[in-house]
């Protein structure tokens, strides 16, 4: 079970272990006492894989699957550019 207390400008969530993983916000002020720069460099690779993974499968007319945020539901978005939600 994980369980999130909100601070002003980052969330700390703690798991069963005791192990606290702090997720810091986009455009927080308190970021670079958190994150390095090579945390900072693993992101944007992390985010370009995931980026060249969602291109590929277009490419390749597999389906990807989506969150959208505003409904907060899972849906899965065709080649053809049709989608669906999951139930």
């Amino acid at each position: 079970m994980i369980m999130a207390k909100r601070k002003q400008n980052e969330i700390t969530l703690k798991n069963l272990n005791n192990v606290k993983v702090n997720i810091v916000r986009k455009h927080s002020p308190v970021k670079s006492q958190y994150i390095s720069e090579n945390d900072r460099e693993m992101d944007k690779r992390a985010k370009a894989a995931v980026s060249s993974a969602i291109s590929k499968a277009k490419v390749c007319g597999k389906p990807v699957a989506r969150y959208d945020v505003k409904t907060g539901r899972a849906y899965i978005e065709y080649a053809d550019g049709t989608s669906e939600y999951v139930n």
